[in-house]
């Protein structure tokens, strides 16, 4: 089930670090949540390599609440095909992204 929804999500609730949830979209790739980040991109405040998030998903048809879990953050070099997906999610616009994590689920 959480492959199923996770692939569906375009946009997910992060919580880094004991601070507020914010709505980011994301790409699932590879069993995790690829977020990417930067100050003309989205911001996740206290998101850092090895931190722990809380990540709640909604139902894209309907907004009601799926599902919790938690991740662990990794900073991480995206290979040339993550780089891809993560440029058609933003609808192929140019990256602005500063920095790319990892969300794993634990």
């Amino acid at each position: 089930m959480l492959d199923a929804a996770l692939r569906k999500a375009g946009a997910v609730w992060v919580a880094a670090a004991n601070h507020p949830p914010r709505l980011v979209w994301t790409v699932w790739r590879g069993g995790a949540l690829w977020v990417a980040v930067g100050p003309e991109e989205q911001e996740v405040p206290g998101l850092a390599d090895g931190v722990s998030c809380r990540v709640t998903l909604r139902s894209p048809s309907t907004h009601s609440h799926l599902m919790d879990l938690t991740a662990r953050a990794s900073l991480v070099d995206p290979d040339e095909d993550t780089t891809a997906a993560l440029t058609a999610a933003r609808l192929n616009a140019p990256p602005r992204w500063e920095s790319v994590y990892r969300l794993d689920p634990v």
